[in-house]
């Protein structure tokens, strides 16, 4: 089973309103395990980049106004390309796959907006995963930010000074398997079944009932010997009512 985690940076909160996308980061995961395949784009949203949101990720001080030097660590967007150069080879990467996301209904309203308008395909609600939505229903009550789970679940987030789509994918990434069980929630058991071509299919490894049962192991001496020791213990005797 192939599943998308995912994670924008936007110029803001409502893309109705003029904001865009700035960075998207994707890492991979087969049957619950990261492949190692990532996806990882800079875009430059044709607008200026809002002070607040400046201070949330860092992206983009060429774009501020009036423009900000950069710190060494900081992107550049000016010459980034637009979304309607990438948009395709996004949709490429993901697929059909299941998309991982914290707080879906921000990510995929972004993302929808920017496919709708370069008229590509849209992401339909029901692949996304909310690992935000799936946090609150585990933990009721508690915080349910990532970086509340990755100390509830002793993962190491101490790079993320700032936002980052492709670092809080990764990290996005460990706090999902840790929420639905652990990093083998099936034991990795869906890779071994069928490995033979003959067997289940990845998606339905449990035990099978044989086509031919195996012969008994008791000996009708034993089967006997057992009968005449039921015998003994009276009518009421579990094993008489079980036979």
């Amino acid at each position: 089973m192939r599943e998308i985690v995912l994670d924008t940076e936007t110029t803001g909160f409502d893309p109705e309103s003029g904001d865009r996308i700035v960075e998207i980061g994707c890492v991979e995961l087969n049957n619950h395990m990261p492949t190692g395949e990532t996806y990882h784009v800079y875009i430059n949203p044709e607008r200026m980049m809002p002070e607040e949101a400046f201070g949330v990720h860092g992206i983009g001080p060429d774009l501020l106004e009036p423009p900000r030097d950069p710190e060494p660590a900081q992107i550049l967007l000016r010459d980034k390309p637009v979304f309607a150069k990438v948009g395709q080879s996004f949709l490429d990467f993901v697929g059909d796959a299941k998309l991982v996301i914290h707080n879906a209904a921000f990510d995929m309203k972004f993302l929808n907006a920017e496919l709708k308008w370069m008229n590509l395909p849209q992401l339909p609600w029901e692949r996304a995963v909310d690992t935000l939505a799936i946090a609150r229903k585990k933990f009721p009550g508690s915080p349910a930010s990532l970086d509340a789970l990755c100390r509830r679940f002793g993962i190491d987030n101490s790079n993320r000074t700032l936002h980052g789509a492709l670092l809080d994918s990764e990290i996005l990434a460990e706090v999902y398997l840790e929420l639905i069980g652990g990093r083998q929630p099936d034991f990795a058991l869906s890779n071994v079944a069928g490995a033979g071509g003959t067997g289940p299919t990845a998606d339905d490894w449990r035990p099978q009932p044989r086509s031919t049962p195996l012969p008994s192991r008791i000996t009708e001496e034993e089967r006997a010997a057992h009968s005449q020791f039921v015998e003994k213990m009276g009518e009421d005797a579990l094993w008489a009512k079980l036979t």
